[in-house]
């Protein structure tokens, strides 16, 4: 199997399973417009995360690191009226092409981009005290995605979900002495998990448009 074959099959699914939409397309357009690095989710991803939202039944979704906001608008779209998304960029020019995007596809009422290190920004989230959240997608810096989960676990109530993309590196996560330190991220993620019990928790091996990667799910338990 090569890289081509798994693009023919994404492109073949993603025609017949999540067709074409305009806002979606226009934010992909805006995001290759303003030189953003082409790192958003593939269609059929941002299909399944819209999916898994609506299966939570999600009325408030976290998500850390915004791009874009191309997965922004995924779920976003999956939430009720009166639902909330609270995303956290740390880029200024991401930011702004991501809040463009998010007002063209409608959504401006139900999600709020805030600017910042995430690290910085969470404790102020936390600190609000607001309504748990129901979802949260980690999508940043894989050297930080350990104290990225710890504070979506801490934002989280019994039955939320966690995702988080990006967690197989093209195989590189079973690399111990790797001197990479997204992979050192992500495998200390996956022994935090594994060693959390208030969470269940699995990752799954992916190939498609974006190449070989994978994400984790991990469903939270017990507050």
């Amino acid at each position: 199997m090569t890289q081509q074959t798994w693009t023919a099959v994404d492109r073949y699914l993603e025609d017949l399973l999540v067709g074409h939409d305009a806002a979606l397309e226009a934010a992909l357009h805006a995001s290759v417009e303003a030189q953003l690095p082409p790192i958003n989710v593939a269609p059929t991803q941002g299909k399944l995360l819209h999916l898994l939202a609506r299966l939570c039944g999600a009325r408030a979704i976290l998500e850390i690191g915004t791009l874009g906001g191309y997965s922004t608008i995924w779920l976003a779209r999956a939430l009720p009226a009166d639902g909330r998304l609270v995303s956290l960029e740390v880029d200024p020019k991401h930011a702004e092409v991501a809040r463009d995007n998010i007002a063209r596809a409608g959504l401006s009422d139900r999600v709020e981009v805030r600017l910042g290190r995430a690290l910085d920004t969470l404790p102020k989230l936390a600190a609000e005290g607001k309504q748990p959240f129901d979802l949260a997608f980690i999508d940043a810096d894989k050297a930080n995605i350990p104290a990225y989960f710890k504070w979506a676990l801490q934002l989280s109530r019994p039955g939320s979900l966690i995702v988080v993309d990006n967690v197989v590196r093209e195989g590189a996560v079973i690399e111990a002495d790797s001197l990479d330190a997204s992979v050192q991220g992500v495998r200390r993620l996956n022994e935090l998990m594994a060693a959390e019990p208030r969470v269940s928790a699995t990752a799954i091996q992916t190939v498609g448009v974006k190449g070989y990667d994978g994400f984790a799910l991990a469903l939270v338990m017990a507050a």
